[in-house]
């Protein structure tokens, strides 16, 4: 379902990867009204749209099955951006090949570590070694050249169209609820307004005293507030020194949210919104 978000469709939106990856997928299912700017690495996606060479980034921060994607945590708190939507995209893998290729004459499939890893079931099935590449839609790409008919690449159905590949198989991932959420990114801050779903994300960091987190996190249970997201990290290289990422379901403008805030602002050295925005209607399909 289209991001309900009123942006600029004259400038791209950014995206990590290839084209034809997921990301690319979820950029033109959530916009289908603006073009897509593939970037090599997650920092290019955030510059473009912090240097206005794209009006917005679709940035993917959790799968359903892979967990986590690595870096994203690091880079958001810093990256001068607002998140001002979220977006849930089925991963729905397709084993591509060239034309003329056939089950049969396929031994050999490459892909992103977690592609492979997500379809391991109907490698076993069909004998296939996997091989690990950079990324989904790159594999199709390099496929694409090569001209070998052992040789598949497990990618987005978008990639097959782009690089003129067949889909010899569809919808092969091993877990039927394999989803990947995305965050998107604008350089304005454009909070939801009160009354509707809301998520609001923040970051923050614990005094170093004794059960901090557990004083921190307490207004959030006496105000009824429920955080569907809490994972740590280290920052500058310090053991000793946390950051935690956070997504409740309230608004900061609502007095439960505020007062929480309040609390966790008085055991922390800081506390840090990244965003106020709408709560995908998928969301609330995967609790």
């Amino acid at each position: 379902m289209p991001v309900t978000t009123s942006v600029p469709s004259r400038r791209p939106i950014a995206f990590q990867g290839a084209p034809g990856a997921y990301s690319d997928l979820a950029a033109r299912h959530a916009f289908p009204d603006m073009e897509t700017l593939p970037c090599t690495q997650f920092e290019d996606a955030f510059a473009a749209v912090r240097d206005g060479k794209a009006a917005l980034g679709m940035i993917p921060i959790e799968n359903s099955v892979a967990g986590r994607v690595a870096d994203i945590h690091h880079l958001m708190p810093d990256s001068g951006l607002h998140i001002i939507g979220e977006h849930f995209e089925p991963v729905h893998h397709h084993l591509l090949a060239l034309p003329g290729a056939t089950l049969a004459t396929i031994k050999t499939v490459r892909s992103h570590v977690h592609a492979l890893g997500q379809t391991r079931k109907f490698q076993r099935e069909h004998g296939l070694t996997p091989v690990v590449a950079a990324d989904t839609a790159g594999a199709a790409a390099e496929l694409a050249k090569s001209g070998d008919l052992t040789v598949a690449a497990i990618a987005s159905e978008l990639s097959g169209r782009i690089y003129g590949l067949q889909s010899l198989a569809q919808n092969i991932e091993d877990a039927a609820h394999n989803t990947t959420r995305f965050l998107v990114m604008s350089p304005s801050e454009r909070r939801a307004p009160r009354g509707a779903p809301t998520v609001t994300t923040f970051v923050f960091n614990v005094r170093n005293v004794p059960a901090a987190l557990y004083k921190a996190l307490g207004g959030f249970a006496t105000n009824g507030i429920n955080m569907t997201k809490l994972e740590s990290y280290m920052v500058g290289g310090q053991f000793t020194a946390t950051q935690f990422y956070a997504d409740v379901e309230a608004h900061p403008d609502d007095r439960p949210l505020k007062l929480a805030l309040e609390e966790l602002e008085f055991f922390s050295t800081e506390v840090k919104i990244l965003g106020v925005y709408p709560a995908a209607p998928e969301r609330a399909t995967k609790g």
